[in-house]
């Protein structure tokens, strides 16, 4: 209860105002209509799948839908549909509203928005949006002068709101493409059973499971696509208390069961290792950065909500809380993910797996002076320097080291960094270690700034 009491922060903010004006409902539907017409056809970075055409084998429906807005026209377009998410969620009930819609079909739109508003009241996205579909049913052009007479409070929740529509449509145009890997990932070991990956410019969390059968080469795959929210100042975590969510590569370090925790937190959190070493050595500060769900008056969050918490829907925590092995999951929180074909990610590890490799046969030979130069002047381990862990450093050396469940995960910013964790045992038959190291890349060199028991 003490750490989830450093989260008092992560309040979320107070439902939009019931009483906005009926006007406003139709900019949003607007907004939202011409949103996912144009990402209906969107394709970034080549790292997206062809649209879905619209399946032609439904029944005829009503006539095509016309909104008028101060002169402009919207309505459906014969582009194809936008791919669906891969899991029936409320994400994807929003989606096949806009999908109706697209085909003209007004009537089913407006229903299935009666129902996700019914099945979730506390889906604030999706009442609204039931809201909207009532309000231009009338066929009125909106007055976008009547915004004025709105709260300031209701037309920030109202931006929120159309900000997460937004991102969640954003989300359809930009799936990976199959076989792709974010390109932290240089090497992960056999052994590997997930690895979470979070795009806070998109609001996703990606969970990558390794589908291979005990005894075979890992098979990474993305199985789910996820909305989040970051911090309510975005990302770059630098203090304690400055609302943003930190960027970097951590690991999950235990679970927060949801019977511990206040509402505030849902059905369950699971802390990170923030600040680590990276974190520590650049001098940020804070801390009890979790992941988490969200509180029971509302089925998401804004998409910058929270006090530096990446958040997630309940349903969509409790689907990783319970997964075997949660604790110890990789998790590289990024700007903006890069994804290449996984075949590509054995050439970029190998500049760096080349001195890995050095460094490995300079403690086998016993060659400190080559062994010496691997280490940053920068070193660091338990708030001592490199020259008190020097000795220790020397001693863990021997002919027969073996190595074992090696894993690279890449960070780059201002600096070209990689954390590497792996087993290792010294003699045969002696005790193995998980050991967790941080190089980084000076002056064109690679170096170790941190090293210790993961």
């Amino acid at each position: 209860m003490a750490a989830a009491a450093n989260h008092a922060a992560d309040a979320p903010p107070s439902p939009p105002p019931r009483n906005l004006a009926p006007l406003a409902w139709g900019f949003l539907a607007v907004t939202l209509i011409g949103v996912a017409l144009w990402l209906g056809t969107r394709n970034v970075d080549g790292r997206m799948g062809a649209p879905v055409p619209i399946d032609e084998s439904q029944p005829a429906t009503q006539q095509p839908w016309r909104l008028a807005v101060d002169g402009i026209v919207i309505g459906p377009q014969p582009a194809s549909a936008a791919k669906k998410p891969v899991f029936k969620d409320a994400e994807e009930r929003v989606i096949d509203i806009y999908q109706a819609l697209r085909a003209g079909d007004r009537k089913t739109a407006l229903s299935l928005a009666e129902a996700l508003a019914s099945d979730l009241p506390n889906f604030q996205l999706g009442r609204l949006l039931y809201a909207d579909l009532l309000a231009t049913s009338i066929n009125k052009p909106v007055d976008l002068k009547s915004l004025a007479a709105t709260s300031a409070e209701g037309k920030k929740n109202l931006q929120a709101l159309l900000e997460e529509s937004r991102l969640r449509l954003q989300a359809l145009t930009e799936v990976p493409a199959a076989g792709s890997l974010p390109d932290n990932l240089l090497a992960l070991p056999d052994s590997t059973r997930h690895v979470i990956a979070v795009d806070t410019s998109r609001s996703r969390l990606y969970w990558l499971v390794n589908k291979a059968k005990p005894g075979q080469p890992l098979d990474l795959v993305l199985e789910k696509d996820l909305y989040i929210s970051v911090g309510r100042n975005g990302v770059e975590k630098q203090v304690e208390g400055d609302g943003r969510t930190p960027l970097g590569v951590y690991s999950i370090t235990s679970k927060l069961n949801d019977d511990a925790l206040p509402d505030l937190y849902g059905r369950g959190a699971l802390p990170l290792n923030y600040p680590n070493a990276l974190d520590i050595l650049r001098g940020k500060t804070g801390s009890g950065i979790w992941l988490h769900g969200t509180p029971s008056e509302q089925y998401v969050r804004a998409p910058l909500a929270s006090d530096g918490c990446v958040v997630l829907s309940n349903p969509d925590i409790a689907s990783i809380f319970g997964e075997p092995g949660i604790v110890g999951t990789s998790v590289v929180i990024s700007p903006e993910l890069k994804w290449v074909k996984r075949e590509a990610l054995a050439d970029l590890a190998k500049p760096f797996k080349t001195v890995f490799d050095g460094w490995m046969n300079h403690r086998m030979t016993a060659d400190f002076a080559g062994l010496r130069n691997t280490y940053s002047d920068d070193f660091f381990r338990k708030g001592k320097k490199l020259s008190y862990w020097w000795p220790t450093i020397k001693n863990e050396t021997a002919p027969t080291i073996k190595i074992s469940d090696l894993s690279i995960v890449r960070w780059k910013d201002k600096d070209e960094v990689v954390v590497v964790n792996f087993a290792e045992q010294l003699k045969p038959r002696a005790r193995i270690e998980r050991k967790r190291q941080y190089w980084r890349l000076e002056r064109g060199e690679w170096k170790i700034f941190y090293e210790g028991n993961a």
